[in-house]
């Protein structure tokens, strides 16, 4: 991996893991990288540690290519005037990488606060994330009907939320 966290600006360094579990530096980088989208704290930067056509996929959405999961992490900054990472913890250092994250969101406008517990996976490939699979309450939906809602969401955010054009435009919304 040519770029250390310092030259991406990732916040979360501090990566607990679990009894016996150990992280190279590369991996580290990918789990702080995913650490900080999922506290709502994205940038191009980070985003270029995503393959171009890797999978991000959640009880709400799947999101294939960068053109549909870069807005994902954009919409959080939108949604929600809170997130609070209240416990994370690497379990495995293989591929997937797992750790268990519980974080709490206060949706913007109405204030109702969230809790959610989940299982991640993040997949990489060449120092490269391929896909990440959050799982509420360690599960993902298995239903048609989900999945048709799940790929709509996919289609529909990216019409919704902007994604900076530019590091200089990225800086301006307050994202390094």
């Amino acid at each position: 991996m040519s770029s250390g966290a310092n030259d991406l600006n990732i916040e979360n360094t501090n990566i607990k893991t679990a009894s016996g579990v150990s992280l190279d530096e590369d991996k580290k980088t990918l789990v702080g990288c995913v650490l900080d989208l999922f506290a709502g704290r994205p940038s191009l930067k980070k985003l270029q540690l995503w393959a171009d056509d890797a999978v991000f996929e959640d009880p709400i959405t799947v999101a294939k290519g960068r053109e549909r999961y870069e807005p994902q992490w954009y919409g959080l900054q939108a949604a929600f005037s809170e997130i609070e990472r209240l416990h994370h913890e690497v379990t495995s250092s293989g591929n997937p990488i797992t750790m268990d994250l519980r974080t709490r969101y206060v949706v913007k406008g109405i204030g109702k606060e969230q809790t959610i517990d989940s299982k991640i996976n993040i997949f990489h490939e060449a120092g490269k994330i391929t896909k990440v699979e959050d799982k509420w309450d360690g599960k993902l939906p298995d239903s048609s009907f989900q999945n048709v809602f799940r790929k709509m969401n996919a289609v529909t955010v990216p019409k919704l939320v902007g994604v900076p054009k530019s590091d200089e435009e990225d800086a301006k919304l307050g994202n390094q």
